[in-house]
Parts: structure tokens; sequence; C-alpha cells
């Protein structure tokens, strides 16, 4: 028998009874739909990540200051301020390490005319700008003279000069924050928004010495030299680990602290953005579960079909055998039968799959790729399914003898 003709009658067969042949794929329906939206779902979630370090910075190291200890009760995260300026400049002469700057930082209140805008307030150094890999969109960064002699001048993000300035030209204007005159002298271009949902555009940057003296002070006021943070650099993604090992070894030694008993915390962008990439992954696996569970259903649903078939087409299956048709032709029709059920379950739960991702993506505001070849890719798993699960109903309406089968009739 022709391949044409035993997919015609496969066609035939599945379409005379709608109702049944329906029921029978939702079960791969919704294992190829959970399958083709986790795929869609975790590509967006490592795209967000990539795209959140390079927004960050590619090598970019953050040392943080450690949590106090007293009398058995640990403080939050950056309240033991140990860190110093000297800190940062001993970190920046390390060989794995091309950059480090400290830095201060606030909210503080930018008027300017009728305008006010509440943002942070961040006092530090030029290196920061190359650090974060933060170009200009217009003006100029800081100058040596300006950190030298505190000068008032100010860089802000583009949401701040957006809120403040509207359709003005901010370069040049002069502001006030917390009362003191400030001329902007650059603006940055835009970043988005980090790993923690926060719009890194809405800052404003001044240099560190007149953040310490005229806004912010010093992250300590015991100790003038302190800061809130260090922001460094490795020379490349092979230096990270050595990097880090470095500056653990170095603070240990200036602070005197032992293993365990850190006053500071050194993380990478790509560590902290890799922990909302597992949780993204823990969600995918749970879909994948869901989706090979629900595949193995609708797979068990097609043999359970498939047999019921066999014993109401007996008569059938006695006369074909009976005007010469071989076992294998039988054979051969059933696994048609399988495949084509899956085939459209596939489609269908494709189309389903990137329906869902498209709902997730716009109700949460997240990135979703649809990827072509993870849609063939279930289809053509679908179909696998149907030939597997279909094979014994297949092979027992073959082994038929056209005698007893027609008995039936």
């Amino acid at each position: 028998m022709k391949i044409a003709d035993a997919i015609r009658m496969a066609l035939t067969a599945l379409m005379g009874n709608p109702v049944r042949t329906l029921l029978t794929m939702l079960g791969v329906v919704v294992g190829v739909g959970c399958m083709v939206s986790m795929v869609a779902i975790g590509a967006g979630a490592q795209a967000r990540v990539s795209e959140q370090i390079r927004a960050f910075g590619a090598h970019v190291l953050l040392v943080n200051p450690g949590a106090n200890n007293r009398n058995g009760v640990r403080g939050a995260v950056g309240s033991r301020l140990t860190l110093t300026g000297d800190d940062a400049r001993a970190i920046a002469r390390l060989p794995s390490v091309a950059l480090a700057a400290p830095s201060v930082f606030g909210v503080a209140q930018i008027v300017y005319g009728a305008s006010n805008w509440s943002t942070t307030i961040n006092g530090t150094v030029p290196d920061h700008f190359d650090i974060r890999e933060w170009p200009l969109l217009k003006g100029r960064t800081f100058s040596q003279d300006d950190i030298q002699s505190a000068a008032k001048v100010a860089i802000i993000g583009s949401k701040a000069a957006e809120e403040l300035f509207k359709t003005e030209e901010p370069v040049g204007k002069v502001v006030r924050i917390l009362s003191t005159p400030f001329t902007i002298i650059g603006v940055l271009s835009e970043k988005g928004v980090n790993g923690s949902g926060q719009n890194q555009d809405d800052v404003a940057f001044v240099p560190i010495s007149t953040a310490t003296l005229r806004l912010i002070g010093s992250a300590n006021s015991v100790n003038r030299d302190t800061v809130g943070y260090i922001l460094a650099s490795a020379r490349s993604d092979e230096a990270m680990a050595s990097a880090i090992t470095q500056i653990e070894d170095l603070l240990r030694q200036r602070h005197r602290t032992r293993v365990g008993d850190d006053d500071f915390t050194v993380t990478t962008a790509a560590a902290t953005m890799a922990a909302q990439e597992a949780s993204t992954r823990t969600i995918s696996i749970l879909l994948g579960s869901i989706a090979a569970v629900s595949l193995i259903v609708g797979g068990i649903s097609i043999m359970n079909i498939m047999l019921v078939c066999v014993t109401e087409r007996t008569s059938e299956i006695g006369l074909r055998l009976a005007v010469g048709a071989r076992p294998r032709d039988i054979r051969r029709q059933f696994l048609l039968e399988a495949m084509a059920l899956c085939g459209a379950g596939g489609i269908l739960g494709v189309m389903l799959g990137y329906a869902a991702a498209f709902i997730v993506g716009t109700k949460f505001d997240w990135p979703i790729l649809l990827q072509p070849e993870a849609a063939i890719a279930a289809v053509i798993l679908a179909g696998g399914v149907g030939v597997f699960f279909a094979w014994y109903p297949a092979c027992r309406a073959a082994a038929l003898q056209p005698v007893a089968a027609l008995r039936a009739v």
C-alpha cells in the first residue's frame, strides 16, 4: 500500500470521531505547550541576565561593608563601616585589578527653578564611570581638580535630567542640592533598570570630596575617610576569580581580620544576576516536569485509544488482511494515525505555548524569546511519543489472523 493512501486512511479514521481525537491529543497539547513556553521564558531570563550584567559592567566587583556582630546580635549587611578611600587605592594597585573607585551615597532633593526631584546622590571619582562602562551623553566628567577642590559640580542620569529639565539643555544649569548650588557638567547615557528593579538613570554624581564635605558626609562619623562601598574592575573575565581572592586577602591584612570574621563582602554583578537566573531555572525545570508528565499521560491515552480502535476495527483489519494487505501495512496505518494525532497536538501545543509565553511577558514585563527550533523539536518529540506508545497497539492489530478477525463481523 502506498504511503499516501495510508496517510489518507489515517486522517479519515481520525476525523471520523473528532471529539475522541481532540480528547486524546489533549495531553500532547499541554505537554508541548509547557515545553515551548518553558524554553521561551528560560531564554528570556538568560537574555535579561546578560543584559543586566552588560548594563552594570562586564568585570565589575562590588566591595561592601560587612555586618556588625555585638553581643551575639548580627546587624544588617553594610552596618560595619570599615572601608576607606585608602582601601580603594590599595585595591587599585593589585595585579588582577584594573581600576577601583570609592563611593558614598545618600538620597536628597534636587531643585531647579520650580521643579524638584528626589534622587540618589553618589559621591565618587572619575574611575567609577570607566568601571561601569557608563559613557556621557553630553558634557564632561570630573577632573582631578574637581576632586581636590571639592568643586560644586554634578553629573546626572538621564531620568533625573528628564524630570528636572524637561526639554531644556541640562549642561551648564545650576541646581540646588540640600540648599547648596551645583553646576551640571554632564549627563550620562541611558543605562536602564538593574537586577533589583532600580532605575540606574535616576541618580546624580558629585565628586566624593564634595559629597563628604558638603552633602552626605563620610560613611562613618568617627573616621572621615570611610566610604559606603568600593567598585573595582578585574582586568579580564579570566582574572575575576584571582581579583576576588587578592581583594579579600588584602582587606583581611589591612583590617586585621581572619577568614570567617570579615568586615566586608566581595560580590560580582554576574553572581548577583546568577541567583535570579537560578530562580528562573527552577521554574523552568518545574514547567519541564509538567511537560514531561503531560506527554507521558498523552502517550498513555493514545495507547489506550489505539487499543480500543483495534477492537472496534477488527472486522476492517480482517477484511484488509483477507484481500492481500500485509501485516506491516496494518502496523504502518496505526502508527501513521498516532503520528498524525501527536503532530496535530504538537502544532496546537506550540500555538498554546507561544500564547502563554506572550501573556507571561505582557503581564509580568518579562522578556520572552520565541525560538523556532524549540517549536520544531517539540513537534518532533510529540510525534516520537505517538510512535512509541502506539507501537504495541499497532503490532497487536498487525498480528490478528484474517479468519479470526472476519468471524467478529
